[in-house]
């Protein structure tokens, strides 16, 4: 029977791998043995691909036998959102539209994390091009919670969030449009980071919304989040969006305490809406920061909670259906069976290809982006977006970082809400105003309610990924 290695983070697994205590294919035996033995309740995972998996393996270990440096991830196992490309393996953003499609590049974000020795263990599940708050939106199955597989995982990452939730894995990398990846961290009781945008690469990643999309890791713990975007951060001349700044050393963790450290409250965020038992664990961690050092500073975002959700939408769908435009059955993706002419060929091919949740948007980015309509929706969407990044900017004036929940619930019934788009959309609504904003944001475990994981996200300074971690990594111990 494969080795666990359940209790291990990543950054443990690294050093064993490297001082021999076991090798790379040991790992990525017992992840193979985890996904078979726990993929029938969970669900994860699109495709597993054990092929890739021990090839990786096989090389970390030969250099280690040949006594080369190895790097900083090398053995340690991986899940991709399957919105990101990877050789060998299919990209299909858990759509029918993209379902037989092969990857012909890798993302420069899971090249970096190959490059940094981690064994690509197969493709996450998600919602269909990342468009849900659930992963009940793929077209193929949807994903459990590990904490209670009759609820969901948090989405559109929720496959990558439920493989590290299930011990599948030790990382995995997400995309957060809206949040994500911090939302289904904090219902599956995981750490996860939103980068500021531009910080890491878009390249090769299928775009949802492309002033809004980040890449980002899902983990165990903070310093494994730290560790990871110390190898995926950083400058690729292939994505003009990305940022040409020095990558900080984010995996330096010296503090102990956080006195001297002012910590902004948005009193919106704790008002009305966010569910009991969650303000309960939400004021226990604020307590908790309290009595670490931290000054507790009362603060406003008038428009991130009131005109946010709107906003984002409107943004959001906008840009989605530009995007999605290039799937129109004529040059790769689902094709319609003998089409009476062209117009049948596009309107049947994505009407069958895409899902109804993916309908919905292109309907509303096409109508809010239509002659007529786009000064209404999307300009007006577009200057309070500004109001919302001004709102964030005057609170961090004032403060080392601002602290918050993530979701007003925890992780909810499957099938309660999926029929209700709106209601669904409100899940987001501390999440969204971030990605409007372009600033980074750390989700982490800070307790229990009803036994169920609950989160709060640090959210910090344009490109200040190195504060929130290193704070974040003192209030999750």
């Amino acid at each position: 029977m494969a080795q666990s290695f359940d209790s291990l983070t990543a950054a443990q697994i690294a050093a064993g791998v490297a001082a021999g205590d076991f090798t790379a294919t040991e790992v990525a035996q017992a992840s193979l043995a985890a996904i078979e033995a726990r993929e029938g309740g969970v669900q994860a995972f699109l495709q597993v691909a054990p092929e890739l998996a021990l090839e990786a393996a096989a090389r970390v270990d030969a250099d280690r036998a040949a006594g080369k440096p190895l790097p900083p991830l090398a053995g340690v196992p991986l899940a991709i959102k399957d919105n990101m490309n990877l050789v060998g393996t299919r990209t299909t953003c858990a759509s029918r539209m993209l379902e037989n499609y092969q990857s012909v590049y890798t993302a420069t974000c899971v090249q970096r994390m190959l490059d940094a020795g981690c064994l690509p263990m197969g493709k996450a599940n998600m919602d269909e091009f990342a468009f849900g708050s659930s992963t009940e939106s793929s077209a193929f199955h949807r994903t459990n919670n590990p904490w209670d597989t009759e609820r969901v995982p948090g989405g559109s990452s929720g496959g990558s969030a439920a493989a590290v939730a299930a011990g599948e894995v030790a990382l995995s990398l997400g995309s957060d449009t809206g949040g994500s990846i911090r939302q289904p961290a904090a219902l599956c009781g995981c750490v996860g980071l939103k980068p500021t945008y531009g910080r890491v690469s878009r390249y090769g990643v299928i775009a949802y919304g492309s002033s809004l999309d980040q890449v980002g890791p899902l983990t165990r713990t903070v310093e494994d989040a730290a560790l990871v975007l110390s190898v995926i951060a950083g400058h690729d001349k292939r994505d003009s969006t990305s940022s040409p700044r020095p990558v900080d050393g984010y995996a330096d963790f010296s503090r102990s305490d956080l006195k001297g450290v002012r910590l902004g409250v948005p009193r919106e965020f704790m008002a009305e809406g966010l569910d009991g038992p969650v303000a309960k664990a939400c004021q226990d961690a604020l307590a908790r920061a309290r009595d670490l050092g931290a000054e507790l500073v009362d603060v406003s975002l008038p428009h991130a909670t009131r005109h946010a959700i709107a906003a984002y939408y409107i943004v959001a769908m906008a840009e989605a259906s530009s995007n999605l435009s290039r799937f129109d059955g004529v040059r790769y993706g689902y094709r319609a069976a003998e089409p009476k002419n062209l117009d049948d060929l596009y309107c049947r091919s994505r009407s069958e290809g895409f899902g109804q949740e993916v309908q919905r948007r292109i309907l509303l980015g096409t109508y809010v982006l239509s002659a007529g309509y786009y000064d209404a929706y999307y300009k007006k969407a577009a200057q309070v977006r500004r109001l919302i990044r001004q709102d964030y900017l005057n609170a961090l004036g004032s403060c080392d970082a601002l602290f918050g929940p993530v979701s007003p619930v925890t992780a909810w019934k499957l099938g309660s809400i999926i029929d209700d788009p709106l209601k669904m959309y409100l899940m987001d609504i501390y999440t969204v105003s971030l990605n409007l904003a372009g600033l980074p944001g750390l989700s982490f475990p800070v307790g229990e309610a009803d036994g169920l994981p609950v989160g709060m996200q640090l959210i910090g300074k344009d490109f200040d990924e190195a504060g929130i971690l290193g704070i974040g990594n003192v209030l999750s111990k």
